[in-house]
């Protein structure tokens, strides 16, 4: 098989972390491209009305992008040796639903992946991302235990 893109997804955990540090071995390994994933999940404002709830402002949205994008430099990019062709990547909605689109839009290889992120009421609510990736996912799938 070879492997010229790999993706990693992250949530910024412990497992993430081992993820990205397995991907980067991987991309290093196999000198293929890297690109490291952050999807911000929609966000409901708790604030709501009696017909309906309230959606954060797109310049509030658009701030949290930014910094989302700054934190995945400075987590991940500060790390990146010059060798390795890496994209940084934050995308907005659906978790596993936004990662299976970007990784069929790409034409991604392998997918990289903790074997959980969120803990107690979150993954109750949300599930388990790294079960629908492994599931959905148009590629192999790397699922990663924490370190």
């Amino acid at each position: 098989m070879a492997i010229k893109k790999i993706a990693c997804c992250t949530d910024f955990s412990d497992n993430a972390e081992a993820a990205f540090v397995t991907a980067l071995d991987m991309a290093e390994k196999y000198q293929a491209k890297l690109f490291v994933i952050h999807v911000l999940p929609p966000v409901i404002n708790p604030i709501s009305t009696d017909i309906e709830w309230a959606l954060p402002d797109v310049p509030e949205q658009k701030s949290l992008i930014l910094s989302l994008e700054e934190r995945m430099q400075q987590d991940y990019g500060s790390r990146l040796k010059e060798d390795i062709d890496c994209e940084l990547i934050v995308l907005n909605g659906h978790v596993s639903s936004e990662i299976i689109t970007f990784l069929k839009d790409n034409s991604i290889d392998l997918v990289v992946v903790g074997s959980y992120g969120m803990s107690g009421m979150g993954l109750v609510v949300f599930g388990s991302v790294s079960r629908r990736v492994a599931h959905k996912a148009p590629c192999s799938v790397v699922i990663v235990r924490g370190i």
